[in-house]
This record gives structure tokens, sequence and C-alpha cells, in this order.
């Protein structure tokens, strides 16, 4: 029989081994996917300038951050002239004027908050797993949907606050006691929970998603393995299932995607003007006045660059952290025979 086609003994992957290889995929998703989020900002920006103290939405394949355009003329990489004609020409000519190192423009400081959230996420979601799976059964449906859930809900409760500091040390180049200053004084006025506003519409996109895609990974993963004869899953069979069950969800969550993006932008606005927020910011009717103001297909405005992003973002990182797993695995079995 095929060792590859032989169910291995059930060895653990410790907690730490997981981290180091959800960082693992985390690293390397955020390293394939950048350069397609930076040649589409350099592109928006070409067409519509940014202006100091705009905001837009930056991804590296892990999160979309925040991000407030500063002073600094055409040295600041989003606001370099580059004349471009297309996607492929924005890729070619960044490399050729700027040096390949261009297209992680940003990078560095978005993986502080991104890694963490992602080891969080899929180390915990291990674990819930595992434990759910020792008090359910192997083969309740509803596992992936209850980890996943309170998975995601707990990483981006843990990052809200960070990334809310991160964006403001960005845009106005805080200190750290001026940085500590500043959360103080936020929290004196308007209490410690204004340290997650923007949580809501993140755990609305977020946790649907989580559910879903881990809902719909799983099944695929087990069928495709059925359909191979195979016990563990391959490289590409995490990839493929990665990819579908991505791309999926990313079509059902992206009208609270889309109101995220605007309430961060709206929320940002009147913070940096100095305007007291609205009463009428809450998610709903975000939703309602786009549905007004640019129909029920608003709501699903942008969805193949969407879909560009999260199909390979979800495939490279699944795949990667299985892979990560299994490599461990193997180890932890060698190393038990010796």
């Amino acid at each position: 029989m095929d060792p590859e086609t032989r169910r291995p003994e059930i060895i653990k992957v410790t907690p730490f081994q997981q981290m180091i290889a959800s960082c693992t995929g985390a690293i390397l998703t955020s390293l394939i996917v950048t350069p397609l989020d930076v040649v589409k900002i350099r592109l928006q920006a070409q067409n519509n300038p940014l202006p100091k103290g705009k905001c837009f939405v930056y991804s590296n394949g892990l999160m979309d951050h925040l991000c407030v355009c500063e002073e600094g003329g055409n040295k600041l990489w989003y606001k370099k002239p580059g004349n471009f004609q297309g996607t492929l020409d924005a890729f070619l000519k960044i490399i050729r004027n700027e040096g390949i190192k261009s297209l992680w423009s940003g990078l560095p400081p978005t993986l502080v908050m991104a890694v963490p959230a992602t080891v969080i996420y899929f180390t915990c979601y291990d674990q819930l797993t595992a434990l759910l799976r020792s008090k359910l059964g192997e083969n309740k449906t509803c596992i992936p949907i209850v980890a996943g859930i309170v998975a995601r809900f707990g990483a981006v409760t843990v990052i809200s606050p960070l990334e809310l500091i991160r964006t403001k040390m960005q845009s106005k180049k805080f200190s750290y006691v001026e940085l500590h200053r500043f959360v103080s004084k936020k929290v004196s006025e308007d209490g410690w929970i204004s340290l997650w506003r923007g949580w809501a519409s993140t755990v609305l996109r977020d946790v649907p998603f989580s559910a879903m895609y881990w809902y719909n990974y799983e099944i695929l993963k087990k069928w495709l393995c059925e359909k191979s004869g195979l016990y563990e899953p391959t490289f590409m069979i995490s990839f493929t299932s990665g990819a579908l069950s991505g791309s999926f969800a990313a079509v059902v969550t992206l009208p609270f995607d889309v109101v995220k993006t605007q309430k961060q932008t709206q929320l940002w606005t009147y913070e940096s003007c100095k305007i007291s927020v609205p009463l009428h910011m809450s998610t709903w009717v975000i939703m309602k006045n786009i549905v007004a103001k640019n129909g029920f297909s608003g709501l699903f405005s942008g969805l193949i660059p969407r879909l560009i992003k999260i199909a390979p973002a979800c495939a490279i990182m699944i795949s990667t952290y299985e892979f990560g797993k299994a490599f461990f695995q193997k180890r932890n079995v060698r190393r038990q025979q010796y």
C-alpha cells in the first residue's frame, strides 16, 4: 500500500507548531498577494490623486488596513508618478523604474498586526476543532462552523484596538508617550468601548466569512480526499479547497465588506476633521444608503477585485498551513519512533 494512502497514526501537532505553520503561511501569503494590491492602489491614485489626510484601504492578503495619506509629495510610494496603461503595464514599469522591492511598498507595518491576528485565528481554530471533536465526535458538521466563528470573533476582538492605534500612529507620527496620552484621553472621554470602534462591522463581515469558509473547506477537502483515495490532503487538495471555499464566502459577505470600507473611511474623515460622528452611522443605515443611491448592485461593487485578492490568499494560506502541520506531524512521528 502506498504510504500516502495509508492512514497514519494520529500524532498531535503542538500549538507552538501550529503557530509556526500559520506564521509561515501568513508571511508567504502576504508576500505573494501584496503586489496585487500595491498595483491596484497605484492605478487608483493615478486616476484620483490622494490628498493629505485622505485615507485608503491597503490589503496584504491577510487583513485590510486603513492607511492615511501623508505629506511628502512624489516620495511616498502611493504618490509616485507612473503613467500606467493597465495592470500588467503597472507591474512591469514599477519593477523597471523603481525596482522589484516597490511591489511590497507599505507591507512591513501592516505585518505587525496581520501576522499575530492570523496566528491567533488559525491556532484557535485547530485547538477548538480538536476539543469539539473529542466531545461531540469526529463527523459533526457543525464543528468547523462553531470553531470558525469563535476563532475569528476572538482574533477580531484582540486586534481591533491595536489596529485603531496603528492607524493613529501612522497618521500623526505619535511618540509612544503621546500615544499613551491619546489612548488614556480616548478611554476617559468615550470609555473603553471606543477602542473597539468599527469592531461590529468587522465582525459582521469576518465571522460569517469564517463560518462559511471553514464549513465548505472541510467538506471540499474530505470530498476531494475520498475521490483521490487519500486519507490526508495533498498540497493541491488544500489549495483547491481553500480557493473555492474562500471565493464562495467572499461573494456572500461582499455587502458587509463594502459597508465596512465605507464606515472606516467615513469615521476617519469625521475624526480627522474633528466633526462629531453622526448617530446614523450604523451598519444597517449605511447599507440602506448604498442601496438607495446605487441600487442593490451597489452592495456588490468591487466583486472581481475582491475575488482576485481572496481566492489566492485563502488558497496559499491554508495549503501552506496544512503543509506545515503535515511536516511537523511527520517529524513528531519520527521523534516518537526513536
